[in-house]
């Protein structure tokens, strides 16, 4: 009866809403208090039912008009289907819920910017290969060399004949459509390379803006514990999973806000300042000594390692080895040294788990971006400067191992630092208990993984791609790790601007760090005379200043040039635009404090 009564419902609903106009049908189905499953389904059967409807009607349409309305319903179909898909492959949202609901907004700012990670790399994966390794690909000649598996630690052997790295790319002008445009590759290659770089910095820019105007300007962000309560549910959620997470969700939230409120401000005697002070000191000088004793050690290991290549080496396999070793060293010590940091800030006993993370990832920003200043110093001095055949290739096979050996030690530090630890403090010390999520040490593992992946995409063009299917591979094993081995935060607490922070960390020191890199690279250093689109040619971009003579000869190109001689090369032009973007950035800054104000003020009013 049950049955016969829902599906007699059911026709009736699709019959009033097929009666209806297109707008109001379309806020009809989205008022409905059912799931997005079978929303589509009600609108695919009401489609259908106009469609018989129309058909059955005295007037009979044309040949076309049935054509195109056929392909009219099949594109919606299609375009279902389609959105389904992507629904199922994007199953992080439903983690993402599920994490910020038990771990707090803490850890989720992790995940989320992994997530936002991703999505960058893969872009920057389409671009690269769309404009530079598919052209390369009409181009190439056969790989002769043999494949053994260790290629996929060391990069060497047989991908050093392949798109993957700088040196395979030609410096001809590739033409294999008859009559059509030919193909510069030294253009595509610098031009790529640049307009990439340009598009990351713009996109940094809108996302530190609209994080910064969401954390720190939207009204929302200051509404009280009242609103949140009373106005945020979602009463369209029927299912019981969803229910619960859902209470959870918003539970964990109104806990943020009210340790937020009742923060404690602890007073501490004369004695017990100086003492916390020398603790502070302490433990600043032995973290900066650290950091100091560490890049001074992969200095001499870096160059011992260029020599130990110029020798030789007896056999393959300890030629193999020998390529591991400046790697694995450094990543041993990315990963080790923040352990002591961790153990240094809880020495020092912060007041709050926000001021902990944030020491934390200083401490560890600044270990990581002065190895890797190190290591930038002696490709771009040492290596650019010895007599290899091709340089450029040698680098990209460098960061290639670098990014391979950090995902496997990222790996190795979940199994070790979060199963092994939930093993030991449940079975043998108990009073160690569960190990909490390290926030700031697993933060800097992807701010240092991103920054070597934008230092090598000039000398290994498809090294995004391999970091998008690292980061891919560590987002769930970050999941499954944290859901099974690691404990909810013990002092709940609100963290709306950490990912702010972190698009801020990756911006300053890091993506501007890089640029200077690929400046001295491109402007400074003569590339390789035997490998490489830009061999022959004094620098890189001897390209850009050839392409811009040849275009002067040219009456209807004469306006590049003038770009190029007036505004590109002129100093001035780029004061200039400096400094606009520093008033409009200081009027935002302005404006975005005026209107937290008012929004403070507006909040208490309300309340009182």
């Amino acid at each position: 009866f049950w049955f016969f009564h829902g599906f007699y419902a059911e026709e009736v609903l699709v019959g009033s809403l097929a009666s209806m106009s297109a707008s109001e049908r379309i806020k009809a189905i989205q008022k409905l208090p059912e799931t997005m499953t079978k929303k589509r389904d009600i609108r695919n059967k009401v489609l259908n039912e106009i469609t018989k409807k129309s058909m059955d009607r005295g007037s009979q349409p044309s040949s076309f008009t049935q054509c195109l309305r056929g392909a009219a319903v099949s594109f919606r179909h299609f375009e279902n289907t389609l959105s389904e898909y992507f629904h199922l492959l994007w199953t992080w949202h439903k983690t993402l819920k599920i994490i910020g609901a038990k771990f707090g907004t803490s850890v989720l700012s992790y995940f989320v910017f992994l997530k936002w990670l991703l999505s960058f790399n893969l872009f920057s994966f389409l671009i690269n290969f769309s404009f530079i390794t598919i052209p390369q690909f009409l181009a190439a000649e056969p790989n002769n060399l043999s494949f053994t598996g260790l290629e996929l630690l060391t990069g060497a052997g047989y991908f050093q004949q392949t798109v993957l790295y700088y040196g395979f790319y030609t410096n001809a002008t590739i033409n294999k459509i008859e009559n059509g445009p030919p193909y510069n590759m030294q253009l595509a290659y610098i031009f790529t390379v640049g307009v990439y770089f340009v598009i990351c910095f713009l996109i940094l820019l809108f996302s530190m803006a609209k994080s910064f105007r969401r954390n720190y300007i939207d009204p929302l962000t200051f509404s009280g514990n009242a609103s949140k309560l009373l106005c945020t549910w979602d009463f369209n959620i029927t299912n019981e999973k969803a229910v619960k997470l859902k209470q959870k969700n918003l539970s964990t939230q109104i806990k943020e806000d009210l340790t937020e409120v009742n923060k404690e401000v602890l007073n501490f005697s004369v004695m017990e300042r100086v003492a916390r002070i020398a603790i502070h000191l302490f433990a600043w000088v032995a973290s900066l000594g650290t950091a100091v004793a560490a890049c001074t050690g992969v200095y001499f290991l870096s160059i011992n390692n260029l020599e130990l290549f110029r020798k030789g080496h007896r056999n393959d396999l300890e030629r193999q080895a020998a390529m591991l070793v400046l790697p694995v060293i450094v990543c041993l010590l990315n990963t080790l040294i923040p352990f002591f940091f961790s153990w240094l800030g809880h020495m020092e006993k912060f007041q709050t788990p926000g001021q902990h993370i944030y020491v934390t990832i200083v401490r560890n920003i600044i270990l990581k971006i002065s190895i890797l200043g190190i290591l930038c110093y002696y490709w771009l001095n040492v290596v650019a400067a010895s007599e290899s055949q091709c340089w450029e290739t040698l680098v990209g096979q460098d960061i290639y191992r670098l990014v391979v050996v950090d995902f496997i030690f990222c790996l190795l530090g979940s199994f070790f630092g979060e199963f092994l630890r939930r093993i030991i403090g449940t079975t043998v010390c108990m009073s160690l208990g569960l190990p909490e999520f390290d926030i700031g040490r697993n933060v800097l593992d992807l701010i240092y993984a991103q920054t070597l992946t934008w230092i090598g995409i000039l000398f290994s063009p498809l090294l995004p791609g391999i970091q998008m299917i690292a980061f891919f591979i560590v987002f769930f094993v970050k999941t499954v790790s944290l859901m099974r081995n690691c404990q909810p935060p013990s002092k709940v607490w609100r963290t709306a601007q950490m990912t702010t922070s972190f698009m801020l960390l990756l911006f300053c020191p890091c993506f501007l760090g890089v640029l200077s890199v690929i400046g001295v690279t491109v402007w400074r250093l003569k590339p390789s005379e035997g490998c490489g689109p830009f061999r022959g040619l004094s620098s890189m971009y001897a390209a850009v200043s050839g392409w811009i003579q040849i275009l002067e000869s040219y009456t209807a190109s004469k306006w590049v040039a003038w770009i190029y001689h007036n505004l590109i090369t002129n100093e001035l032009f780029f004061f200039i635009l400096s400094a606009i973007v520093l008033i409009v950035t200081y009027l935002y800054c302005q404006i975005a404090q005026g209107r937290k104000t008012m929004n403070k003020l507006l909040c208490e009013q309300i309340s009182n």
